[in-house]
């Protein structure tokens, strides 16, 4: 079984928009924690997001689902969620699904904050 290591921290100088930094595998054993993460985010009430994606190396459909599953709840709330630091082989599943088209990826954390204002 994969290992996941999950930390959220709220930035910007409004401390408005949750960081998520993932490192490992997000799939079907992981995403529940993942999700669970972001279930509690959602309920604090905190609607802008950013995954930040750089050290993970592997997200399954399961993966995916919760970020899709979350974004029009987010987006009802005059908030977002952008993805940032895909390695390549993540880049190359998020492109081929067209998930592009639903969520936003930037290269850095300050790319996609610099984007909610």
């Amino acid at each position: 079984m994969n290992e996941i290591k999950i930390e959220v921290e709220m930035i910007s100088p409004a401390k408005d928009i949750a960081l998520i930094r993932i490192q490992g595998h997000i799939d079907t054993y992981t995403s529940n924690r993942f999700g669970k993460v972001m279930e509690e985010i959602i309920s604090n009430n905190h609607f802008k997001i950013i995954i930040d994606l750089e050290k993970v190396e592997y997200i399954s459909s399961a993966g995916w689902g919760i970020c899709v599953g979350e974004i029009r709840n987010v987006q009802n709330n005059k908030g977002d969620i952008k993805l940032t630091g895909m390695t390549p082989e993540v880049e190359e599943v998020y492109k081929l699904l067209e998930f592009h088209t639903i969520i936003r990826a930037y290269d850095t954390v300050d790319d996609a904050g610099r984007d909610f204002k």
